[in-house]
């Protein structure tokens, strides 16, 4: 199994809370796994899924029972109960009669009659024929239109960046704040450039945010320069680069609070609508420059960033080759199929779980399975997660199965919404591997 991608970790903002050992919340001596019976963890429609459970207090094999449920990726089954315990473990099933996943959940333990049961958790997923899992609706008839037109609104502005010098991270690599305009607000990013790079040497790679609000990466961009590249890094947002964390708190919690909302109701207005053309923006400022080898323009990045990904591949044909790792804004739809649609779930519905129209139909022109069909680039790698709540992994896979390039996925069976090392590796090389370096190839 393959893998990849390099600095994509420092687009990950964490915050560290320190705190006393009197504010740390007791540990449990009661751990709980979950797993497929499979090492594949794959299964076809109406096959019985196996789930292995197991249990241990304090590192030992625990006695009593464990109350489980299985879910059809998200959605309440009739499948669940509670499971007696032989040396620590036991097995339950389920099974699927459509092509999906299955997630089992520890909900609890039970370690005696009598004995007050203990909060517990764990999850495994089962891939149930993925390959054959569908988009749940078809693309709009006018869909390139749309986009043919947001671009020609895009080609009235000039492609005018201005390059600021900045300090560089590594000696080897000069780097550069970049402000392109746009329609709408600007391409703010990170360009950054191997120190004496000659013209028409380097291969492109730009690399877009996962959610949230943020200025763009230095470390990142200039990481993927010092592998060779002409790379630039570019926050979703068109926000300054480098102000104070308050800036941009500011802006999280003012305007753009909720920004995957904004617009929702209308394909125009709607805020994805700007964030993808700022990437079309970012490749015409990229293949301007002289020291682009004329031959490779790759997309690279995670959840929001898979998202805009599969977007910049569909939307620019000049996109030779892209990797999204456990890629949002897949399948928006779901909800028609009877399926839960992963992040920003953009479509509004009531309390019933009847989708709004208005913002079903604008999901329709923003939906990256409806992009990914569109590609003409060499190849691309995918990452999907088998537990992740965040990105279900049946709404990778509806827009997996509709790219009709060469293709490879990366089955990180025990992840939730992460990029795990081995997942990360997979995509660097499969980049790599496409500019003419080393790399892995695809489990699908």
């Amino acid at each position: 199994m393959p893998r990849l991608m390099p600095l994509l970790a420092s687009l990950l903002v964490a915050t560290a809370f320190a705190q006393t050992p009197s504010q740390k919340p007791p540990v449990s001596p009661i751990k709980a796994t979950a797993r497929a019976e499979r090492p594949d963890a794959t299964y076809k429609v109406g096959e019985k899924v196996t789930f292995n459970l197991a249990v241990t207090d304090k590192g030992k094999p625990a006695a009593g029972a464990v109350d489980w449920i299985i879910v059809k990726d998200g959605l309440p089954t009739a499948m669940k109960g509670r499971a007696e315990l032989v040396d620590g473990k036991a097995a339950v099933q389920g099974s699927l009669d459509e092509p999906g996943f299955l997630q089992v959940r520890v909900l609890g333990y039970h370690a005696g009659a009598g004995q007050k049961p203990v909060s517990v958790s764990a999850m495994g997923g089962a891939a149930i024929d993925p390959l054959k899992i569908p988009a749940s609706s078809p693309t709009p008839a006018d869909f390139d239109a749309f986009w043919a037109q947001r671009k020609a609104e895009l080609a009235k502005v000039p492609v005018a960046p201005v390059v600021t010098p900045v300090k560089s991270t590594l000696p080897e690599v000069d780097a550069f704040d970049l402000q392109a305009p746009c329609v709408g607000a600007p391409v703010s990013g990170y360009l950054a450039v191997p120190k004496g790079a000659a013209p028409k040497s380097l291969p492109i790679i730009l690399t877009v945010h996962g959610a949230g609000v943020r200025g763009s990466s230095l470390g990142g961009a200039v990481s993927w320069a010092s592998k060779g590249f002409l790379a630039m890094d570019i926050n979703a947002h068109g926000l300054p680069n480098g102000r104070p964390e308050s800036f941009y708190a500011e802006q999280t919690a003012g305007a753009l609070k909720d920004y995957r909302y904004k617009g929702r109701d209308s394909r125009e207005k709607s805020y994805f609508t700007g964030m993808f053309i700022r990437l079309v923006r970012a490749i015409d400022v990229l293949v301007a420059r002289p020291e682009w080898n004329g031959k490779h323009v790759v997309v690279y990045g995670s959840s929001q960033g898979g998202y805009q990904a599969i977007v910049a591949a569909g939307l620019d044909h000049r996109v030779t080759f892209y990797a999204a790792g456990v890629s949002a804004g897949c399948d928006h739809t779901g909800m028609l199929a009877n399926r839960i649609a992963g992040w920003p779930k953009f479509v509004a519905v009531d309390a019933a779980g009847k989708p709004d129209p208005a913002s079903l139909e604008t999901s329709r022109y923003i939906d990256a399975a409806n992009f990914a069909s569109r590609s003409k680039a060499a190849g691309c790698a995918l990452t999907v997660g088998f537990i992740d709540t965040t990105c279900p992994p049946t709404s990778v896979y509806a827009a997996y199965n509709l790219i009709n390039i060469p293709k490879a996925m990366y089955d990180d069976i025990p992840s939730g919404h992460s990029q795990s090392k081995e997942a990360s590796a997979f995509m660097q090389g499969a980049v790599m591997r496409h500019v003419g370096g080393s790399g892995g190839t695809g489990t699908r």
